[in-house]
């Protein structure tokens, strides 16, 4: 069931998804102090394009909470609101629902990206 949903999942919005974080970690990664931010996206980037299977661990302190909130304000909420966008438009019919929370799950993640590790579930 995880190989159909990741493949659906790919197809329908996965490979878009993913695209914004790749691009996103671009971004970060053209300055030299934005390169762990840059190789977090590209580790999220991956998750996005396959997500089926996985699951978001969250954890982290003090330094992750400060990398969070500059986080939010310079690449992140743009990510989030568009994760949530998508996840109500997947969630208007019932076989879109899963899609919609994978979405839910992707606007939480790009809320609070650092101290946030995937497992293999």
């Amino acid at each position: 069931m995880k190989i159909i949903g990741n493949i659906l999942w790919f197809i329908l919005g996965g490979l878009w998804m993913g695209l914004g974080w790749f691009l996103i970690g671009l971004l970060w990664c053209i300055t030299i102090v934005g390169i762990p931010v840059g190789l977090q996206c590209f580790k999220f980037a991956r998750l996005v394009l396959f997500p089926f299977g996985k699951m978001i661990v969250y954890g982290g302190g003090a330094p992750s909470l400060l990398m969070n909130l500059l986080w939010l304000v310079f690449g992140g909420l743009g990510l989030a609101i568009s994760a949530a966008l998508h996840g109500l438009l997947f969630c208007l019919t019932i076989v879109g629902i899963p899609f919609g929370i994978q979405c839910f799950k992707f606007a939480h993640l790009a809320l609070t990206p650092f101290g946030s590790d995937v497992a293999i579930s």
